[in-house]
Order: C-alpha cells, then sequence, then structure tokens
C-alpha cells in the first residue's frame, strides 16, 4: 500500500491543522493506522494510532488537542490538530499496520513521506 500524507503547513499556536494520508494500492480497511511525528534532533514518536475496527489510541500529551479518524471509503486517515503549541513542530508521517493496531513504530510495514507542520510563537 502507497501512502500520501498531506495538509501540513505553517499555523500560529493555538491554530488547527487537519492532516490527510491518502493510501492507494490496497484498502486501509485491512490496516491499522497510525501517525508518527519526528521533530528536530528527537526520535519519531507515536501522536496517534486506530485500529481496523476503530479503537483510538493517542500519546498522553496529545489527548484532547488531537483526534485521529479513518474513512475507509475514502481509503484515508486524518489527525485533526487543535490548540496547536510551537513544540508540535515536526515533520507528521503516517503509517499502515498489518497487525489489527500497533503503537510501536517497529509495527508499521508501510509509511508515507511525511509532512512539515510548523507552529509559530
Amino acid at each position: 500500500v502507497q501512502l500520501q500524507a498531506c495538509g501540513g503547513g505553517l499555523v500560529q499556536a493555538g491554530g488547527s491543522l487537519r492532516l490527510s494520508c491518502a493510501a492507494s494500492g490496497r484498502t486501509i480497511s485491512n490496516y491499522g493506522m497510525g501517525w508518527f511525528r519526528q521533530a528536530p534532533g528527537k526520535e519519531r514518536e507515536l501522536v496517534a494510532a486506530i485500529s481496523r475496527g476503530g479503537s483510538l489510541y493517542y500519546q498522553e500529551s496529545m489527548k484532547g488537542r488531537f483526534t485521529i479518524s479513518r474513512d475507509n471509503g475514502k481509503n484515508t486517515a486524518y489527525l485533526q490538530m487543535n490548540s496547536l503549541e510551537p513544540e508540535d513542530t515536526a515533520v507528521y508521517y503516517c503509517a499502515a499496520t498489518r497487525l489489527i493496531v500497533s503503537t510501536d513504530e517497529g509495527g508499521y510495514d508501510y509509511w508515507g513521506q511525511g509532512t512539515q507542520v510548523t507552529v509559530s510563537s
């Protein structure tokens, strides 16, 4: 499956962005989906994951601000990000796992190319 992430950009602190992850090649209904991010000089970390059945998992610091969702009919996963902070600045990646779900990046089989999110103070 090929993944294409988009929707990143420059936003002021307190603003919102919605990232999209469009899949092609195979239907995402057979995959758990995840969003990860990597800030400069830091390791890649989980943002959120959604299982095949729609169960949700979030990095603790992002609960209440970020929402992961999926639309299997559109073969697309989303990450709605609200109340953005400068600390959220990173490259955001979407990924697909053949597992039901995974919160570990090692559990993911396919990765998108990343989209840059920059939050100004």
